[in-house]
């Protein structure tokens, strides 16, 4: 088991930028693959990015490439997600997830055991 907190959503401009944060524990951070996802009011939650547990792969919905990166430390047992360019379809309360996985590819959903309770990102125009 892992658990996760975000933090780091708020109200921010379109074009504007925000850094989300998900600290874990409970598990050994190194060897967890972690994911961010979304879920806007009315929509079916949606995959953001991965990072696979060795740090190696990194995978992007094409909605965020360019935009958004995924990145962890490993010391401080924490993953982020760097969003520039938000716009306001980027709207949405945002998860971090844990997998306990090892395979080097692109996770489906149902392989995260483990959610954060979310936080919110709100994209003004």
């Amino acid at each position: 088991q892992v658990q996760l907190v975000e933090s780091g959503g708020g109200l921010v401009q379109a074009g504007g930028s925000l850094r989300l944060s998900c600290a874990a524990s409970g598990r050994t951070f190194s060897s967890t693959a972690m994911g961010w996802f979304r879920q806007a009011p009315g929509k079916e939650r949606e995959f953001v990015a991965a990072v696979s547990w060795s740090g190696s792969n990194t995978y992007y919905a094409d909605s965020v490439k360019g935009r958004f990166t995924i990145s962890r430390d490993n010391a401080k047992n924490t993953v982020y997600l760097q969003m520039n360019s938000l716009k306001p379809e980027d709207t949405a309360v945002y998860y971090c997830a844990a997998s306990f996985s090892y395979r080097e590819t692109l996770l489906p959903d149902y392989e995260y055991a483990n959610w954060g309770q979310g936080t919110q990102v709100t994209v003004s125009s």
